[in-house]
């Protein structure tokens, strides 16, 4: 076969799907970069004798900015169009990698060190959120409308494999970090995601996702029950994995099981790839496959909060475990896997339904504003994670966990109970 055969293959595709493998190829390869500057900097900063706390305090921008970003993107996505705000993110990406290349010795003292880091770090969160908020809005748009079993399929498949692929980011961080060290792992990421960020100037579509009436200022906060609502149990349940998955986790394995580098990454890395994978294959989990069978056969509300109901009991039981010195090794690392299974059921069935529930003419308002809560509970759940581990402990960090998570299930008795897809 001819090289350019599949390149040929390729361009004979409906014009949806070739814009859909653009941008899930664009969120893959910024993903694969995000994932793995964040173990470089937990590891090399772990490696320097930093506190649990300290590092959490590493990424307090990046969290920050996201939730502003998550506001401000989706307003900003409405009135230029999905492909600026992607290829936005996509350079701001580049340049944040390239800021952690620039020798200490050459700035201002007060900036040199944890300063510039953090402001890094910060420009990182805005990159990694225009660019999800960019991605998950343009799917609404490529989907012939009322296929509600398509959009769940779509939006579970860029989910999962997008997770997946930041899995094998945090193993490819442990691994950079022990091949070539900090500074070389970092120029390897940004003259490659560069490439990607050329690739998408030039080929994504002009105007995805721009709003037929310029939305006002004003309208960055949703008007829709469901998409506050959902909002709302989207915050508690990501603070509820980040609280212990962000600082506690690789820490407690490096320090209290002597795990190296690489076996940090590595678990990291097979966690959250299997958590893609499970997210990928949602549909067919949670029975919902669409088969002909019109809007009902997608989830509701229903099953959110079923999900998160049966998730809620995990993390106590993990706790439960080590506190109880009952095989604390094993049951941690076993009762996870179990917790990631559950919790990408949960991630991929708000995925849909956020994309479901938004307005088209306004799909990056809503999905902006949904992401912005997710943002918060990252937020929170990094804080906690740095100052519960390090006051109280990992058994702790998932004792909040299921709180969280029995929130969440709260929060999503008011979710509505079949999903109707807005025009």
């Amino acid at each position: 076969m001819s090289a350019a055969k599949p390149f040929e293959q390729l361009m004979q595709l409906p014009a949806a799907v070739r814009q859909y493998l653009l941008i899930t190829f664009n969120y893959w390869s910024f993903t694969l970069t995000d994932g793995a500057l964040r173990m470089l900097v937990v590891l090399h900063f772990h490696q320097l004798g930093y506190s649990p706390l300290a590092i959490a305090m590493l990424f307090l921008f990046y969290e920050i900015f996201g939730v502003v970003t998550n506001l401000l993107g989706g307003y900003l996505g409405a009135r230029l169009g999905l492909n600026r705000t992607m290829n936005l993110g996509l350079g701001m990406q580049v340049f944040a990698l390239a800021m952690l290349l620039v020798p200490a010795a050459s700035l201002p003292l007060w900036l040199a060190g944890v300063p510039w880091v953090m402001a890094a770090q910060a420009l990182s969160g805005v990159a990694k959120d225009l660019n999800k908020m960019s991605a998950k809005s343009a799917i609404k748009l490529l989907v012939p409308k009322g296929e509600q079993g398509k959009l769940y399929q779509w939006v579970a498949l860029l989910t999962g494999s997008k997770n997946a692929l930041k899995g094998a980011g945090f193993f490819l961080g442990g691994m950079l970090l022990a091949l070539f060290g900090f500074e070389l792992a970092i120029a390897i990421m940004a003259s490659l995601l560069g490439l990607v960020w050329l690739l998408s100037v030039v080929m994504l579509k002009k105007d995805l996702g721009k709003a037929k009436n310029k939305p006002k200022f004003t309208e960055i906060f949703s008007k829709s029950r469901s998409v506050n609502i959902l909002s709302a149990a989207r915050l508690f349940l990501f603070a509820a994995r980040d609280v212990w998955f962000v600082v506690a986790l690789p820490v407690y394995l490096a320090s209290k099981f002597a795990w190296d580098h690489w076996a940090v990454g590595g678990f990291l890395a097979v966690w959250v790839i299997g958590y893609g994978i499970v997210q990928a294959l949602a549909p067919k989990i949670t029975g919902n496959q669409h088969q002909g069978l019109g809007v009902g056969a997608a989830p509701d509300g229903r099953s959110a909060l079923i999900w998160a109901s049966l998730l809620a009991f995990v993390p106590a039981l993990i706790a439960c475990a080590m506190q109880f010195s009952f095989y604390p090794e094993a049951s941690l690392l076993l009762g996870l896997m179990l917790f990631g299974a559950l919790f990408a059921v949960n991630s991929s069935l708000h995925s849909y339904l956020i994309v479901s529930y938004s307005s088209e003419d306004a799909v990056s308002l809503d999905v902006g504003f949904y992401y912005m809560a997710n943002a918060m509970g990252r937020l929170v759940g990094t804080v906690l994670s740095g100052l519960v581990y390090q006051a109280y402990g990992l058994a702790a960090c998932l004792w909040i966990s299921s709180i969280f998570i029995g929130i969440t299930a709260v929060i999503s008795i008011k979710l509505p109970r079949q999903v109707v897809g807005k025009d």
